[in-house]
């Protein structure tokens, strides 16, 4: 069935396929201890569970787990039935199949980023095509310095901390190296770097696609095409996580909302609420409240 679906995916035809986090919700046994969503279909769950089993059926987006206690009765039956330990990390990358089996309580986080916005924070945070992403599949792996940022968002899931989880998953896509790639189409990285240029010394403005398109000298078609291959998204849909950025750095200050929102090209203040909570699950005046309570700002 997997094998099917995929298929289907690369004919260019649309497959409803589950998330990792749709198929443990439809366990009778698994319980989400603690949930935090982040806007964009970013997600971090703290799950328990025992005595079950699980299929993850060519599933949809990227997941990144680590076990937080237990494991030992945990095993992977595709792959020669390997078990996990405390601590034990694995990489579910887009459209993986997998089937595991559970004879013990265990208690793991999971940290869920569908493919096109982790291309497209990967691609932004490495000044580089979307394309250099390589996420390998992962099952049981010693891993101190992702399991640690995993062990972060664990806690920011229980503490319900946006701001945490924002600036941890930041450093985790950070942490993510470029492969070497041989890539046909998309955008030259100095075509790329000269639209950022400018889009960010435009935000404040109305930007227009024949503009860009002029300073990419393409017409506004292929640069539309072109740039969603290079950057894991639609230019519209990266312009605005720019603006939403700049709008991040902005909210630390005293600048009433309303300048926010111009300042950062929003048409209206309801427009910039709007926009923000897609972004990151809350408001404007919530991550304001977040960044004035955080413990470095106390």
């Amino acid at each position: 069935m997997a094998l099917d679906r995929f298929r289907l995916l690369r004919a260019g035809v649309e497959v409803d396929m589950a998330s990792v986090h749709d198929s443990l919700s439809r366990s009778p046994v698994a319980h989400a201890a603690a949930t935090l969503e982040m806007g964009r279909g970013r997600g971090i769950t703290v799950w328990e569970n025992r005595n079950d089993r699980i299929t993850y059926d060519a599933t949809r987006g990227h997941v990144f787990s680590l076990y937080l206690e237990g494991g030992t009765g945990t095993r992977r039956l595709d792959a020669k039935g390997v078990s996990g330990w405390p601590g034990a990390v694995c990489i579910f990358p887009d459209g993986q199949t997998s089937e595991w089996e559970i004879t013990t309580p265990f208690r793991f986080v999971h940290l869920y980023l569908p493919d096109d916005r982790l291309r497209a924070d990967f691609a932004r945070t490495h000044y580089c095509d979307a394309r250099r992403l390589d996420l390998p599949e992962v099952t049981f792996a010693e891993m101190p310095a992702l399991a640690g940022l995993l062990g972060a968002l664990a806690g920011a899931a229980s503490s319900g901390s946006i701001l945490l989880a924002d600036a941890v998953l930041a450093e985790l896509v950070g942490g993510l190296a470029p492969r070497p790639a041989i890539l046909r189409g998309g955008l030259a990285p100095h075509i790329l770097s000269r639209l950022d240029e400018w889009i960010d010394a435009h935000l404040d403005e109305a930007i227009r696609l024949s503009d860009l398109a002029a300073l990419a000298d393409l017409s506004p078609f292929h640069l539309h095409r072109m740039f969603r291959v290079s950057r894991g998204m639609a230019l519209h849909a990266w312009i605005t996580e720019r603006r939403i950025d700049r709008a991040k750095g902005l909210l630390s200050g005293p600048a009433p909302l309303v300048q926010i929102a111009d300042t950062c090209g929003f048409a209206s203040q309801s427009h910039f609420t709007r926009a923000f909570k897609a972004a990151t699950s809350t408001t404007p005046a919530g991550w304001r409240r977040a960044v004035k309570d955080s413990p470095r700002n106390s």
